[in-house]
């Protein structure tokens, strides 16, 4: 069974708007995994717009599942939070610091010496890591010398070629994921994956272990209702 991990920065960001605990995001990511979710995924950002650092201390000691926690770790206090906390995965994502959005994966072989760094770091700490790539066969390549345990292939690609053509839209997936078997690297996914295009996506790539679903399933859940959605996605995997 693939995972899935909610993303639940949307969530936070609701509540930032008002100030407050309205959604409270404790109780959101305990009702995700009470309604069938395999994980918890934030990406807590310097400003602290949506997910705030001391809401990772407070998931980490909450939830039963597995936390990942996305970011850049060119940021001290990305660091300095992930090696405290040590949560089951840190996913590592080229991100500046005003960045609306996550929007390209790491270019694994000219930032391979600063990736093995942090890479060694995590390791050190217990942490399994995975590294966001471009559905690119160099860069998965390149991801092994980092040292990473896993990737995250970034799916925006394939999510907007998807409705014009699905067979175009998986094919340099295919081959990324098929070089990262090779490689016996593990393969996560994320990046504007829905319930319109999440079981193609599942169903090509075999090897997949984890998705993490944030944006279009919090989008979903204002129709669907939370329960209802997560029940949706997990059948989708």
């Amino acid at each position: 069974m693939i995972k899935l991990s909610v993303n639940i920065n949307k969530l936070a960001l609701i509540r930032n708007s008002r100030g407050g605990n309205n959604p409270n995001v404790i109780k959101s990511a305990l009702d995700c995994e009470f309604f069938g979710a395999d994980g918890i995924t934030v990406h807590p950002r310097p400003d602290e717009r949506h997910i705030r650092y001391a809401d990772v201390y407070a998931l980490k000691g909450a939830i039963k599942t597995e936390l990942n926690v996305e970011g850049n770790p060119s940021e001290k206090k990305f660091m300095d939070l992930v090696l405290a906390v040590k949560p089951a995965q840190v996913t590592l994502v080229p991100d500046n610091p005003n960045q609306l959005t996550s929007n390209h994966g790491w270019n694994t072989l000219s930032e391979k010496s600063f990736l093995q760094d942090i890479i060694a770091q995590l390791k050190e700490a217990g942490i399994r890591s995975s590294i966001f790539v471009d559905p690119q066969v160099s860069m998965v390549e390149g991801a092994l010398e980092t040292g990473t345990d896993r990737i995250e292939l970034y799916t925006e690609s394939f999510a907007q070629q998807f409705s014009i053509n699905p067979t175009t839209a998986i094919t340099p997936y295919l081959a990324a994921a098929a070089k990262a078997k090779e490689l016996n690297l593990g393969i996560n996914a994320g990046h504007d994956l829905s319930l319109e295009n999440l079981r193609f996506f599942a169903q090509e790539i075999p090897t997949l272990l984890e998705v993490s679903i944030g944006h279009a399933l919090v989008c979903d859940a204002l129709y669907y209702g939370l329960e209802n959605t997560v029940a949706m996605y997990k059948r989708c995997l």
